[in-house]
Parts: C-alpha cells; structure tokens; sequence
C-alpha cells in the first residue's frame, strides 16, 4: 500500500473499565492492528509524517462543536468513526464515515450530504444492528418501571418497617397486567422489531406504523399494522418511538422533527406511558407538557442527549427542553443521557470492530457495506450486514443457513407432513382422538424443533433479497 489514511474516532469503543477504570478499548485497538492499522492515542499532528496505511486517531473525549470543527473543519481526516456524537455540517472527511448502531441522525458532515447521506462525496454508513436489542431491552425496562403500575417501592418499605399486613391491606394496591393492553410501536427498523417481540413476550397486543412497504412483513410476523402514528396510537396504552429524525431540510430542520405531538398524544388511551428512546426531537415537548398535566400521559421515559461545557456549565442538546418539565411534573419523567443504546459494551466493541473493518474495505476495496445515501462514483455496494437474527433476512444469509441446514429442516417437515397426514386420515375415520393420543407429543416435539430451528435463521422476520 502507498496511500496513507487518517480516520478519527471520536466516541468510546470500550464501555467496561479496565485496571486503571479507564473504558477499555483494548478489544478494537487489537482487532485494527491485526488487520495491518496503526491504532494512536490521541490527535493527528498534522506535521507528523505517517507510513502508507491505515491511521486510526482515537478521541473519545470530543464532544463539542467547537472541538470537533477544531480537528475535522481544515479535512485532516480522511474518514470517521462516531457513534452518539453529533457531527456538525462543517466537518470535513474526504474518504466517509461509519456510524456505531443503527440511524445516521448525528451523522450531520456536508462530506456525504448530512445525516441522509444523500449527495456528498463521501461515502456515509452505519452499523445496523448491534446495539438494537440493548436499546429494545431497555425501552422496555422503562415501560416495566411503571407498568404494572404496582408501587413496588413504597411496598418495599411498608414490608421493610412491618407495616404491613397481607390480608388487610394488599386491597388497598389494585394493579392490572400488561396482558392484553395495546403496545404501538412507531417504526420497523432493527429497534422498532425488538421492542415489538419483547411487548410480544409479555401477552401485549402489538400495532406497527411503518412505510407501507413494511404492510406485508408486518402482518407476516403476526403484528397489527397501521397506516399511521394517529391509527397506531389509538386506544394505545403504550407508544414506543423508533423512527429516526430523518433528513434536514434547507432550514436545518428534521423531517420527523416534533412528529409525536397534540394529535398523536390525543389518540392515545388515558393514562398512556411515552417511550421516546429515538432522538429527543421527536417530541413536541410543549404538547407532552400539556398530556401530562391533564393526566392523558401517566408518564414519559426520555433518552436523548446533554451536554454541558466544562468551562461556563452551561447546557445544551436534545434533552434541554425536558428539564423543565420534569420540575413540573415530578415523578412523571424518566430522563436519560441517551444511555440506552450506549452503555452495552460487547454491543459497542463488535459495533466499533465491524465499522474499522468498513472503513478498511472502503479505502482499500473501495466496497461499501450498509451504504446509507448516495453512492458515489467508483464504489461497489456491497449489501447490508447485520448480527444474526437482527434485521432482514437477506439472500446470502438464507443461503448459508439452507447450506447447512436443509437436510435437517427437510427431515422435520417431512415427518411432521407424515404426522399431518396420518392426523388427517384419522379425522375421516373418527379416530383421531386416538392417532393423538399416541402421537400428539410427537407432533408438539417436530413442531418445537422447527420453530427453534428457524429462529437461529431469524424468523419470523422481512426477507430482502440483495
């Protein structure tokens, strides 16, 4: 190789503390220099003369606009690995740049054309994904905070004094199960489809607004489709957010910016429970302000977020226009730095490792996995990757998992068919009470070992065919 590259990295790619409690980022400094990279500490001096390859500039501590223009507004990287950082448009990366997770929303450099990635000359990607079920786990811890709505903590103290006694005062604390009550989700993304089957798990009725390319999949999965955030909301006893800011228009404002406001909040059930672990845009907060003092919104779990600088205190981010709310509204608010989807770290590790491995195949293949926008001239895209299990099933993985499974797969289908059939026989006869109590366990058996066998494919779940 004769060209050298420089790519910043400006989040934490270790979460887990070593021995000096330091995040450690040891996993991927390693997993670089394995593939032949040069793995620095600190910032690039631009007088430093570097040998032809691969430099990775690691700078978790970057946050600030000012700090980040400071180091990437004259181009001196050629690339970028973020993950929760906002990157302002004046950021400049000739090469591209790779988000950690799902969504390019902070990815904001004019170098790919914003956080769409639509007309630049960079390449934008992201790593879709690995952090999709950390994020789906806790959205759904905040729901449990509340609902049932047992105040297990009050509880906890009654029983710890001895003031308490079961049989006279338990009528005092009626609760109701999450069976049965409505669960919209707003999006169908890797996050969006998590948080569904885990509602899913706990007996909820689940309703999806996604594109309505998304109808068929959706229903196919065995969720409710709706052709809206209003139809979704309606009757909602819960209402989870995964749908990203998307694109800036020419004022600097989001697409999807304020979407969950007066009429989405009005459709919902009484006492309804907000999860916006997506992007504090979302939100309309002046009409979530409104839903919890008239009592329409029992609660709202907010994950976005805050800054503040080191030298005046002041504030700053996506959570600012919450804090108020929580003052006038005690109790009522669950607020998050955005740590939701940012505190997992073997998530954060494999993210980091596969977004190096992205930028290395970019500059040195010129192939683009998980493109994100335009591609530009004289790039190959090279499809979508995701964990197993996580996102849409897609042609090369199906044909792996038929590779080595498909005499397994054909032997059960065969004898559960054989089962059917026998089953069916014995129905004609009026004896098929008989045929199952002899082979009823069978059957439940073949069909058990299906369904696991299946599911390390990763369904149920949308196929696409790149």
């Amino acid at each position: 190789m004769t060209a050298t590259f420089k790519i910043l990295i400006c989040d934490l790619i270790g979460l887990r503390f070593d021995a000096d409690r330091r995040p450690d980022h040891s996993e991927v400094m390693a997993h670089i220099e394995a593939r032949g990279g040069y793995f620095h500490e600190g910032p690039l001096d631009p007088a430093a003369s570097l040998p032809p390859g691969l430099h990775f500039f690691y700078q978790p501590d970057l946050s600030r606009r000012e700090e980040l223009l400071n180091e990437t507004a004259d181009g001196r990287y050629d690339g970028l690995i973020a993950a929760a950082t906002f990157i302002p448009a004046e950021a400049r990366f000739a090469l591209g740049g790779v988000r950690i997770g799902a969504g390019t929303g902070n990815m904001g450099s004019a170098s790919w054309g914003g956080g769409s990635g639509m007309g630049g000359e960079a390449v934008l990607m992201n790593t879709p994904g690995f952090n999709s079920r950390a994020t789906a786990q806790m959205a759904m811890k905040a729901v449990l905070r509340v609902l049932p709505d047992l105040p297990v903590e009050r509880l906890e103290a009654l029983v710890e004094a001895g003031d308490f006694d079961t049989g006279k005062d338990l009528r005092l604390f009626p609760t109701e199960k999450l069976e049965g009550k409505r669960f919209a989700v707003i999006g169908y993304g890797n996050i969006g489809r998590e948080v569904a089957k885990l509602a899913r798990a706990f007996a909820m009725q689940v309703v999806i607004h996604a594109r309505e390319r998304h109808r068929a999949s959706i229903k196919s999965e065995g969720f409710a489709y709706a052709a809206s955030i209003a139809e979704a909301a309606a009757g909602a006893d819960v209402l989870s957010i995964h749908i990203g800011l998307g694109p800036l228009d020419a004022a600097g404002r989001f697409a999807n910016q304020d979407l969950i406001g007066e009429a989405v909040f009005s459709a919902l059930a009484d006492r309804a429970v907000l999860v916006n672990y997506d992007r504090g845009e979302l939100v309309d907060t002046a009409a979530l302000d409104r839903a919890l003092a008239s009592g329409k919104l029992s609660h709202a779990a907010i994950d976005a977020d805050l800054f503040k600088d080191a030298e005046t205190g002041a504030l700053s981010g996506p959570m600012l226009p919450y804090l108020p709310l929580a003052k006038r509204h005690p109790g009522k608010l669950s607020l998050l730095p955005h740590a939701a989807a940012d505190t997992d770290h073997p998530s954060r590790v494999a993210g980091a490792k596969q977004a190096a491995d992205q930028i290395f195949d970019l500059a040195l293949k010129r192939r683009v996995t998980n493109l994100k926008g335009s591609l530009p001239d004289g790039y190959v895209d090279a499809g979508t990757v995701s964990p197993p299990g996580i996102g849409a099933i897609n042609a090369l993985g199906l044909a792996a998992f038929l590779g080595e499974e498909v005499a397994a797969l054909r032997d059960l289908t065969m004898r559960t068919t054989e089962l059917l059939t026998t089953f069916e026989t014995a129905r004609g006869e009026g004896r098929l009470e008989v045929e199952i109590a002899a082979q009823g366990g069978d059957f439940v058996d073949l069909a058990n070992r299906t369904i696991l066998l299946l599911a390390k494919l990763g369904l149920p779940g949308p196929y696409r065919g790149d």
